[in-house]
């Protein structure tokens, strides 16, 4: 990388500097160094770390090439084409290397209680997918996915995701290069769950399978899970407790014969729940969080629409980072490549968006994910061009002051106001919308009693 005339104080606030608190500069050349391609030839002229740094750069600019951003960044001249290659060259096996050791929870329990219920860190789990353009490498190892109408337009790459919820700092990652389900991916997310985190997860995942290696795994390190269950799947009641919830036998089937293996003991929820003035909706649960006087039925009713969050990050990563609808990479390595990067670049906002929440002593999800990207990427741009030009108290003084900016642009509390969940176009399950209509109040949410139900 470049040598810069400031000493380290001038760049705090630089994109390397928020970059390398993620992860090291010595960490990342010993992951680079072990996972990385062999050394052939000549030294490159720019290294690997320097690469993968340039990478999240690019994401984060969002218009412009690499080759430009990497002169922006490192003030290196490299052709896109010879960035390209070198990209081909360096693989996956760094890129994930660098996710695993970047991320790590950014919540804590006394200054940010929205990431947490009773002691346990708010995970949410979920799934997306990323469109890829139709280019000969690509379509040559994916397929496109064929619906009852007509074959997509795009291949897709899915992804699985393990998301702290009150600060939308991703906390793992799975990327499906050989487009596996959502369903293979999110196990292999299990192994990655960490101590005290209550992992909460849609009605994918509430089944006895995907209920008993959470519960396996809880075991082992010490997690709880909350997920939310189909009105079908047969239980065996075992008690019912006095705040309505009832400890429930779920059978647990052979994934490929789909006979019984044997059953788990968990914690079964019924409840419903409405907007202002609509339809009472039938929600079901299952939790491993066993005594209802410690967690009460009513609270993890409500808890449970937190999940919710995991598809607003979604829509951060997807939407207003990327501003493109079809990733920008042409072969299967570099597109995974550019999904690493931007859960990268999501790690770097995360912390920005943390960063302006204290300034402003606001909570973080009131930040503006889109403010902080618009001001935290034009201030990082303005280091990178005038680091020649800017003192080092000029830079910590245009740190604070766009810290300051953003927290005055945070978001007012969020309305009780609920919209139909319908679509224009009516797809098997989903009712017609005719006419838009909104509801104002808060959600109602009721337990239901097993003993009569």
């Amino acid at each position: 990388m470049r040598k810069h005339s400031n000493p380290a104080g001038a760049r705090a606030q630089s994109f390397e500097e928020s970059f390398h608190r993620l992860i090291s500069p010595g960490r990342l050349k010993e992951l680079w160094k072990e996972h990385g391609p062999k050394p052939r030839g000549q030294k490159p002229k720019l290294s690997g770390p320097g690469l993968i740094c340039s990478l999240v750069f690019h994401v984060v600019c969002g218009v412009g090439t690499l080759g430009a951003h990497v002169k922006q960044l490192l003030g290196l001249e490299i052709s896109n084409a010879g960035l390209s290659q070198r990209r081909a060259a360096a693989g996956l096996k760094v890129f994930v290397a660098v996710v695993e050791a970047a991320l790590e929870p950014l919540a804590q329990e006394g200054r940010h209680p929205g990431s947490f219920y009773r002691g346990m860190r708010l995970a949410g789990l979920d799934g997306s997918q990323f469109s890829v353009s139709n280019t000969p490498q690509l379509l040559g190892r994916l397929s496109k996915a064929v619906s009852r109408r007509f074959q997509a337009a795009f291949a897709k790459i899915p992804i699985s995701l393990l998301v702290e919820l009150g600060t939308h700092q991703p906390l793992a990652v799975e990327v499906g290069a050989q487009q596996e389900s959502e369903w293979e991916l999110s196990h292999r997310l299990i192994q990655k769950i960490q101590a005290g985190w209550l992992v909460i997860a849609d009605r994918l995942y509430g089944v006895g399978v995907f209920l008993n290696q959470l519960l396996v795994r809880g075991q082992t390190v010490g997690s709880h899970c909350l997920l939310r269950v189909k009105a079908d799947i047969k239980v065996k009641v075992q008690e019912v407790l006095k705040d309505g919830s009832a400890l429930v036998k779920v059978f647990v089937a052979d994934g490929k014969a789909h006979k019984k293996r044997g059953a788990v003991i968990v914690r079964e929820i019924k409840g419903r729940v409405r907007r202002p003035h609509g339809k009472w909706v039938r929600v079901r649960l299952w939790t491993d969080l066993l005594d209802a006087a410690a967690y009460p039925a009513g609270e993890l009713l409500a808890l449970y629409a937190r999940r919710w969050e995991v598809e607003l990050f979604n829509r951060e990563l997807k939407v207003d980072l990327r501003h493109a609808q079809l990733l920008h990479s042409h072969t299967v390595e570099t597109v995974v490549q550019e999904i690493l990067a931007l859960v990268l670049a999501m790690t770097v906002l995360s912390q920005q968006r943390l960063a302006a929440s204290e300034a402003g002593e606001e909570e973080p999800l009131r930040i503006s994910f889109g403010q902080t990207l618009v001001l935290v990427r034009s201030l990082w741009l303005v280091v990178a061009a005038g680091e020649d030009l800017l003192t080092p108290l000029q830079i910590k003084g245009l740190v604070r002051r766009t810290m300051k900016i953003i927290a005055e642009q945070c978001l007012p509390k969020r309305r009780p106001r609920t919209c139909p969940r319908a679509v224009r176009q009516p797809i098997k399950g989903w009712p017609r919308l005719k006419n838009n209509s909104y509801a104002k109040g808060a959600v109602e949410y009721e337990v239901l009693n097993h003993g009569k139900v």
